[in-house]
């Protein structure tokens, strides 16, 4: 009969609780900022739970959206014209939001509690949404107009309406650049198999976004239409709440990336190519080319188109030299540039279909 030491007792039980090197998945951490086991995090079992999340918010942002001129015309009473107008700028708010919403995320809180903190906000922004519609039944208001009173909506409805429908799009500006990013995350790329389901997850990303917002769509305007605007905006709050709920139920199982103490977020490192480019505007070629071979880029490495842009990876005159940029920094400033003619045929598309909506609003 063998003793053992308790030493010894301790030090099996820290292999059992120690997961095997080659079982986790390097890069990322659980929420407690441990290595995860393969076996028992992310893959799909976390990412229909952030499918489910985004899925939610679609139906609760095309509830809104799909029938919005129509409770502006109709309970606000505004022109079709206004209406039309106001819905544009909305849209075109919330179209912006998520350039800060990533900043943020990037930045400082992550995506994930970027996530919770703008499905709160979304959620509040429904809730005083839900009860901005319930005022008319509350209080009755009289406007006059042409030395004759007529009804109009209440001041108070109004205000709490245009808070409400913002803080919606503060909500919508931070679950965009987070949420498929967060749950392509849950996949390992370097693994074959999880690679291959990562490329699918986009697939039923897309898949049961549109099948869910094509069915509920129909379901909240005949609701909103015929039922009451305060249980049509009701009941998108209702299902962004459960979204939130289960998506908090896979915080066990969810990847997180580690994120490096020094890195910069993707504005400060675009933005700084530009300004040290600008900087450093006198600089002929011939000393870019020396800067390159100095740090061993080949010709190849760098693209020629924006080539002026390579001026940023000389630190400017009078400057640390840690002020200068790096080739990836200043390639990646150079695809943001090819992205603007996109843009700019995107914006066109853009102007041409507000003109005409409200040329068919003013008929």
């Amino acid at each position: 009969m063998t003793n053992s030491s308790p030493s010894d007792a301790v030090s099996s039980d820290s292999e059992i609780e120690t997961p095997l090197v080659s079982d986790t998945v390097p890069g990322v951490v659980d929420y407690n900022g441990r290595p995860v086991i393969r076996s028992k995090s992310g893959n799909w079992r976390s990412a229909w739970l952030i499918i489910s999340v985004e899925v939610a918010e679609r139906v609760a942002y095309f509830g809104i959206m799909s029938n919005l001129i129509n409770y502006l015309t109709g309970p606000l009473q505004q022109s079709t014209a206004t209406a039309a107008e106001n819905v544009n700028v909305w849209i075109g708010t919330l179209s912006l939001l998520p350039l800060v919403g990533g900043f943020v995320a990037d930045s400082y809180l992550g995506r994930y509690y970027t996530i919770i903190v703008a499905s709160l906000i979304y959620i509040v922004g429904l809730g005083l949404l839900t009860f901005s519609a319930m005022l008319p039944s509350l209080s009755n208001s009289e406007c006059e107009v042409a030395n004759r009173l007529t009804s109009c909506s209440p001041r108070l409805q109004v205000i709490l309406f245009y808070i409400s429908l913002y803080l919606v799009a503060i909500g919508i500006g931070g679950h965009k650049p987070c949420v498929q990013a967060f749950g392509a995350d849950q996949f390992d790329e370097h693994d074959p198999k999880e690679g291959k389901a990562r490329s699918s997850f986009f697939t039923w990303w897309y898949f049961t976004l549109c099948g869910g917002c094509m069915l509920t769509v129909w379901i909240l305007n005949y609701i909103q239409d015929n039922l009451g605007w305060a249980l049509g905006f009701g009941i998108p709050c209702l299902v962004m709440i459960s979204g939130l709920a289960v998506f908090l139920l896979g915080m066990i199982t969810y990847r997180f990336n580690i994120k490096e103490t020094d890195e910069k977020s993707p504005f400060v490192r675009i933005g700084s190519v530009f300004v040290v480019a600008i900087r450093n505007r006198q600089t002929s070629q011939s000393e870019i080319a020396i800067k390159m071979e100095t740090l061993g880029i080949l010709p190849y490495q760098s693209s020629k188109q924006f080539s002026f842009l390579n001026k940023a990876l000389i630190a400017p005159k009078g400057s640390k030299e840690d002020k200068a940029c790096s080739l990836s920094e200043v390639e990646e400033a150079k695809a943001v540039l090819r992205l603007a003619p996109i843009w700019a045929a995107c914006l066109n598309y853009a102007k041409s279909y507000i003109y005409n909506k409200k040329g068919s609003s003013n008929r």
